[in-house]
C-alpha cells in the first residue's frame, strides 16, 4: 500500500476516532457523578427511592448496551402520543444510552467502595467532632475513590471499546470508517489500523488512571 493510499485511509479513521474520544469524555464526565448519586439513592433510608435505584441498576446491567441504544434511537420515537417529541440526534441518543448504562456500573463500583470502608472510620470521625458533611467529604469519599479507582479504570477501558457500538446506530466513528475502507479496498489492513488506534487510546486512559491511583495511594 502506497503512502498516499495509506493517508487516504487513515484520515477518515482519525476523524472517526475523534467521535470515539468525544463520546468517551461525555460518557465519563456524566456517568461517574450520576453513578455516585445512584449509589446514594441505593443507600437511602427512603425505601421507594432505594427500590427504584436497585431496579434501575438491575435493568441497566441486566440488558445489553446495544439493546438500550437501539431502544433510545429507534424505539422511543415509536411510542404513541409522545414519540414525536423523543426523536433525538443519533449521537445525542448514543451519549444518553452510554451515560445511563455506565452510571449503573459505576454505582455498583462506588457502593462496593463504601462497603469496604471500616465502620470504625465513622466512629472515629464522631469522636473527633466532625459533622456528617465533614465526615463524608474529608474521610469517606477520599477512601471510597481510592478503593474504587482500579475498577473505574477497568470500566473506562471497557467504555472505549464499547464505543464501537455506535456503528450499529449509524453514527460514523472509528470502526465505521475502518469497515468502509475494507469494503472499498478489499483488504483487512484497516481493521489492524483501527485496532492500533483503539490500543493507543486505551493505553493513554490506563496510564492516566494509573497515575491517579499512585497519587491517591501516597496522599
Amino acid at each position: 500500500m502506497s503512502m498516499d493510499n495509506f493517508m487516504t485511509m487513515l484520515k477518515p479513521m482519525l476523524e472517526g476516532a475523534q467521535m470515539t474520544v468525544l463520546l468517551f469524555f461525555i460518557a465519563i464526565i456524566a456517568s461517574i457523578p450520576l453513578g455516585f448519586l445512584i449509589t446514594l439513592a441505593v443507600r437511602s433510608n427512603f425505601k421507594p427511592l432505594s427500590w427504584f435505584a436497585h431496579g434501575y441498576i438491575y435493568i441497566m446491567r441486566g440488558t445489553p448496551l446495544l439493546l438500550q441504544l437501539l431502544l433510545i434511537c429507534f424505539g422511543l420515537p415509536m411510542l404513541p402520543v409522545v414519540g414525536e417529541y423523543l426523536v433525538l440526534d443519533r449521537f445525542v441518543a448514543a451519549c444518553l444510552g452510554f451515560i445511563l448504562n455506565y452510571a449503573a456500573y459505576f454505582a455498583e463500583i462506588f457502593r462496593g467502595g463504601l462497603l469496604a470502608i471500616d465502620k470504625g472510620q465513622y466512629e472515629a470521625a464522631q469522636v473527633l467532632g466532625l459533622n456528617k458533611w465533614q465526615t463524608t467529604t474529608r474521610i469517606i469519599l477520599p477512601q471510597m475513590f481510592r478503593i474504587a479507582l482500579p475498577a473505574v479504570t477497568n470500566e473506562s477501558v471497557t467504555l472505549v471499546k464499547d464505543t464501537a457500538l455506535l456503528y450499529a446506530v449509524a453514527v460514523p466513528e472509528l470502526l465505521h470508517y475502518a469497515q468502509t475502507a475494507v469494503n472499498r479496498d478489499f483488504t483487512i489492513f484497516p481493521f489492524f489500523v483501527a485496532g492500533v488506534i483503539y490500543l493507543f487510546m486505551t493505553l493513554i486512559i490506563s496510564m492516566s488512571f494509573k497515575w491517579m491511583e499512585r497519587r491517591f495511594k501516597f496522599e
